[in-house]
């Protein structure tokens, strides 16, 4: 069991966890790429993201102070939800007015779902953002949050900033021992991808990319079944599928 740190006073740390994901899906006319696009709108509306911000906000043993949700036209959907900690004096109630003492930390969430008409793919893209001062950490939140959505790209940015002190006077400029942020994911859903590291840990600044190593084409065809496809087609479309990832993961175009 880790040890708590003791510290004088609140802890004054600042912890930014910025979470992107990516699903591709091959839809061939772009009859059938807008009908992914509405489906994903659907199944990742603004009513399910306020559902998985406040487990997600269960799990990091945050109180949630208030909630801002919104779906877009033609598609995509947005959720804010300012937190406090739980442990912090002097919450209190006002009507329907909820005022602490400390609310500097929040959870959101933004979809972009998108396709380009000539390449026959479609993606959806998911940014969470998670920030938390005091004893609140949001890397326990990792393998919840990349199983709540079909990850085939992860992008993870986690950023300690400021200090605190101990019961000496002496500041801290971390408030636990971390090399990766890999060390927080679970080993079974490690195994499903291909990781790398950037990080600078004189800025106590971390970065994991994820790419899933195996892929079942049945997943990523909208409306198709994968025994109607000819073999090469089958293969024409796994190679391009591949290629899509491959830029999304680099970061550039790579093919």
């Amino acid at each position: 069991m880790e040890t708590k740190l003791k510290l004088y006073g609140f802890n004054n740390l600042t912890k930014s966890l910025s979470f992107n994901i990516f699903d591709v899906c091959y839809a061939k006319s772009e009859r059938e790429q807008r009908e992914y696009i509405a489906y994903v709108d659907e199944q990742y509306n603004s009513e399910r993201l306020t559902g998985i911000l406040e487990n997600v906000t269960t799990m990091i043993n945050a109180q949630v102070l208030s909630i801002s949700k919104q779906d877009y036209d033609p598609q995509g959907a947005s959720v804010t939800f300012l937190i406090a900690e739980d442990s912090i004096s002097g919450l209190r109630t006002r009507g329907d007015t909820v005022v602490a003492h400390l609310d500097k930390s929040h959870v959101t969430v933004h979809t972009y779902p998108e396709f380009h008409p000539e390449t026959s793919i479609a993606t959806f893209r998911v940014d969470i953002d998670v920030a938390t001062c005091g004893e609140i950490t949001p890397l326990r939140t990792l393998d919840y949050l990349i199983g709540s959505f079909d990850s085939d790209i992860i992008t993870m940015d986690y950023r300690v900033r400021g200090f605190t002190r101990d019961l000496d006077g002496k500041k801290l400029f971390i408030d636990q021992d971390i090399t990766s942020i890999q060390e927080f994911i679970a080993e079974p859903t490690l195994e499903k991808y291909d990781a790398i590291d950037i990080n600078v840990y004189q800025a106590n600044l971390f970065h994991t990319k994820m790419l899933i190593k195996e892929m079942d084409l049945q997943n990523y065809l909208f409306n198709k079944d994968v025994h109607e496809l000819p073999p090469k087609e089958r293969l024409e479309i796994t190679n391009s599928l591949r290629r899509e990832m491959i830029d999304i993961f680099s970061g550039k175009n790579v093919y």
